[in-house]
């Protein structure tokens, strides 16, 4: 059952994939902000998906971060997610993301719950499937 409340963490390092430099999203071998968000992504959907009904899932809608600290190659980075509001099928989630010194990122994450096979198909039917 979902409520409010919920929490999620997930701790990755941060490797030469995650940099802004291989995602290309800078030139610096620093932590990336889009690996950044999709660790906030992926954080905010798990914390939910053993909650919801079965066949349906999350998809994210909304981000809104503020990256405000560089994380080198080699350090642990740890996203928390806590489930603030529930407004029908829209889920609106706290964000902080932390490095081995302190805090990087914060900001709110917005998903919709969706049936998983019904979003796959109006998904697919775009490209002829």
């Amino acid at each position: 059952m979902l409520e409010t409340g919920i929490t999620g963490t997930i701790t990755k390092k941060v490797t030469q994939g995650l940099s802004a430099r291989e995602l290309g999203s800078g030139e610096l071998e620093v932590f990336a902000t889009p690996a950044m968000i999709a660790l906030i992504e992926e954080t905010a959907w798990r914390s939910v998906a053993d909650r919801l009904d079965e066949g349906c899932g999350t998809v994210g809608t909304s981000v809104n971060i503020t990256h405000t600290a560089a994380t080198p190659i080699g350090m642990d980075v740890t996203c928390k997610t806590t489930l603030v509001e529930i407004d029908r099928r829209r889920l609106v989630f706290e964000v902080g993301v932390f490095d081995e010194s302190g805090e990087i990122g914060k900001g709110t994450h917005e998903r919709f719950i969706v049936n998983n096979e019904k979003f796959q198909a109006k998904a697919d039917a775009k490209a002829g499937k």
